[in-house]
This record gives structure tokens, sequence and C-alpha cells, in this order.
């Protein structure tokens, strides 16, 4: 157990994460980390999501995204989302913000999800502290914050690449955010990601969910322009350092984990044998790269779990699951960090998210990389090229990975002299990830900085006294 220090209960951290999976993950898990050092952590969010959220020794209070009753799913559309969030939320949150400042807690400070710079205003507005947490990593923080102050230029055409980012490798066509990739088919995505730097500036700490270890050559290119602090892996404890007691999951779940089938199911196979395949909670495949990857799975003949959302199983080829009975489990949802720290599973099949790509190097898990969007091109590049713990398999020029191609890169993960250095390297990874968090690690040390400030701000009123 994470022993607290001497804190008197004088500062309260309100942490607003953006309404989506891959989000309220790892800022519940931030707010866990604030509360086992002694600080009052409430997360606010959204009516939508707020049941969803249950985490020991955090209070959950909702505001409005102008959507309550479906969120996102309501709106269907990214700028009336955004814009709708903008106002209601600003509205509610400072409302929010003034229920507690009549209490024997007021809040002290507003860490909130880089994608919502607007609640950095109304932290000011309330003369409060204000922290952006950024979800994503320390390479793709680079990239857009370059784009946005104008040190680099959209690539117009393959004659601009490769991209040259201080701190980061060449990054050519295949290795770009697809909003970068292809600006005219994201601007509101890419209008949202270069408006997480808007009011930065203003900004009293600027927080990553990643490590030095991990990233240190790109974030020495970051802190020429932002005063970064590395506070990642924000993944629950029980897989890392163990010191929060019964943290082994986030304490946020959009959806049932449907964990027990599969735990009995691995128990049968021997230890790193089982394949695992999961491309998250919003990456939907084509139905051509669907049947790519199932064949793929039947020709390799190894043993594999496939959580793959109901709403997408209508893409596999007719008749595939009951071929695969012998060899395959597909399930609809399951606690992915429970089945990465199982002995049985030797290889994540993974989309590259950057919660997914946390996960897998915190638990030693070696990967073969689909990347289909956003930030998880340059996830794939880096767990292929910088930390070297899987391979990414070719596309065609149709940007489909074909099945011989996808059987090649699991033979090269799975078996032979490879194998066993890239099996080496997530062993590395998962060390260093540890030690990060652990007592006296980096991020630690971060966080420490981070609550010891306010601790001193909340007696002497300023940060720097």
């Amino acid at each position: 157990m994470l022993r607290k220090k001497n804190y008197q209960n004088n500062v309260h951290v309100l942490v607003l994460p953006y309404p989506a999976q891959g989000h309220i993950s790892p800022l519940v898990q931030f707010a866990k980390r604030l509360a086992s050092k002694g600080v009052k952590a409430t997360i606010a969010t959204t009516h939508y999501t707020v049941k969803s959220i249950t985490a020991p020794n955090i209070g959950v209070e909702p505001i409005s995204d102008g959507f309550d009753e479906g969120g996102f799913a309501q709106a269907r559309n990214v700028e009336l989302f955004l814009s709708s969030f903008r106002t209601n939320g600003s509205r509610t949150l400072s409302q929010l913000v003034e229920k507690f400042q009549s209490t024997s807690s007021p809040v002290t400070c507003i860490v909130y999800d880089s994608f919502l710079p607007w609640a950095l205003d109304v932290a000011k507005q309330h003369g409060i502290y204000g922290a952006s947490f950024f979800t994503n990593s320390a390479a793709v923080c680079n990239i857009f914050c370059r784009i946005h102050h104008g040190l680099i230029e959209l690539p117009v055409n393959l004659e601009d690449l490769p991209l040259l980012v201080p701190g980061l490798p060449p990054l050519n066509c295949q290795d770009l955010p697809s909003f970068i990739r292809f600006p005219q088919s994201y601007p509101a995505y890419m209008a949202m990601k270069l408006s997480q730097f808007s009011n930065l500036n203003h900004a009293d700490w600027m927080f990553v969910n990643t490590f030095e270890a991990l990233e240190s050559e790109v974030v020495e290119g970051l802190t020429e322009l932002c005063p970064v602090k590395l506070i990642g892996p924000m993944v629950p404890s029980a897989y890392l350092d163990g010191r929060i007691k019964g943290d082994k999951g986030y304490g946020a779940s959009l959806w049932k984990p449907l964990s027990e089938e599969s735990i009995k199911w691995l128990e049968s196979k021997p230890p790193q044998s089982v394949v695992y395949i999961s491309f998250g909670s919003m990456v939907s495949l084509t139905a051509e790269q669907m049947e790519e990857v199932a064949w793929g799975l039947k020709e390799s003949g190894v043993s594999f779990l496939w959580v793959l959302r109901e709403s997408e199983q209508g893409k596999l080829p007719n008749g595939f699951i009951d071929l695969i009975k012998e060899k395959g489990l597909i399930v609809t949802w399951c606690n992915q960090l429970e089945l990465l720290a199982n002995q049985a599973i030797g290889c994540f099949v993974t989309h590259c998210g950057w919660n997914s790509t946390l996960e897998t190097l915190s638990l030693g898990v070696p990967v073969v990389c689909l990347p289909q969007w956003a930030d998880q091109l340059p996830d794939a590049k880096f767990l292929e090229e910088i930390w070297e713990v899987g391979v990414r398999p070719k596309e065609d020029e149709n940007g489909v990975v074909r099945k011989q191609e996808f059987v090649k890169s699991l033979k090269v993960v799975m078996e032979g002299k490879r194998s066993q250095e890239i099996r080496r390297n997530a062993n590395k990874w998962m060390k260093l990830a540890r030690e990060a968090v652990d007592e006296g690690g980096s991020s630690d040390n971060n966080i420490d900085d981070f609550v010891n400030s306010l601790m001193n701000a909340d007696k002497i009123g300023n940060l720097n006294g």
C-alpha cells in the first residue's frame, strides 16, 4: 500500500476527462494517484458517463455537455458536440466549482483533459490553478505543438516527406497521424488537436501520460516549447508498483467486462502461446481488413483470443466462428489488463492506441501493430522501430494488411530468434515503467512535486513562494 505523506487535507483537485473511454481511464487513474497521496480528488464528468465511474476515495460529480441522455452518440457531429460541451461544460463546471467553494474543501486546481482547453478559462475565472493533461504520447504532443506554433508545416505532398521533428525519428507517410496525413478529411479533429495548445501558456502545469525513460529524446524537444511533466504510465497500481491497495482496474468502464470466460479459457493454454487481439473501443476495421486478419489467424494455427464488439462481428467471414472453435475464442469485451497479465498471452495484436500501448509496455507483452488512424500511426512506429517490442506488417497499395503479411508478422513475434530479442526488449520496458511510478521514480517524483506545490501554494497563496 502506498504510504500517505503527512499532508493536511487542504488541497482539492477537480479532474475533468474528455468523455471517451481512452480519456476517462488515465484521468481517473491520475485522480487515484493523487488520492493515495492524501489529496481530495473529484472527477467532474458528463451526465452520460457519470454512472460508469466508481473508484474508491474519489468523488464523482456530473457536468453537462448539452447531450445528457447520450453524449456524443446523441450529438452525432463533432463540431456540434464540442461547441455544446464548451458552452454547457463551462457553465456547469463553474457551478460545480462554486458549489465546492462554500464547503470546507474548496477546489484548489482543475486538472483538465487537453481536449477541453476551456476548462482552464473556468479555473482562472475562479482564481484557482489549472493543469492540462495530455492522454497521448510526448511524441504526438511535440508534433501538434510545433504545428500550432508554426514551427513545422503540414506536408502538402510526398516530396515534403519525411517530416522532421526535433527529438523524433523521421516520419514518413505511414507514420503520420491521420489528421496530418489527410488534413481535409478530419478538419474538426485537426482543429481540436491544435486547440489543445491555444491557451496552454496560461496553464500552471502540463502533464503527459508517459515516462522519462520511454521518451527522453522526444521530451527534450518538447520542453523547448512547454514546461512538460511526465506522470505516466497511468495504469492501475496492481500491474506496476502495487502501492495502492486493491487497485486492479481503472474504475471507469463504459462496458461490462467479460473476463471470467476468457480467463478460464486461458488457463488451459501453455505460457506465451496465445495471441490476444483487440482494436479498442472505437476502431472499426473494414470488412476487407477483418477478413484478412481472420483468415491469417486461422492459417497461422495459433491459439487466439479476439475481443470483437458485437457490431463488428458481422464482418467476420461466413462460418468463421465454427471453423476456429478448437483454436480461438471470440468475446465482445474483457478486462484487457487482466488478459495482458496472464502468462498464457504471448503477443498482442493491437491498434496501437496510447492506453493499449502503455498497457502492453507496462506488462511486457510483444505486439503486432495494426494502427488504423489518428495517433495510432506514430505510436506503431515507436513500438516497432524505437522500443523494438514488435512488428508492423506492411500494407498493400490499398492500405490493407494482407493475410500472408499478417501471418509472417505473427511468426516473427511468436517464434524464433527475433522473438526472443523482442521479448527481452518488452521485459526491459516493463521494468522501466514500474520504476517510473514506484516510490522515488521519475513520474512519482513529478506527482509529488505537483502535490507539494499545491500544499505550499494553499498555505502561502502562490506557487513560487
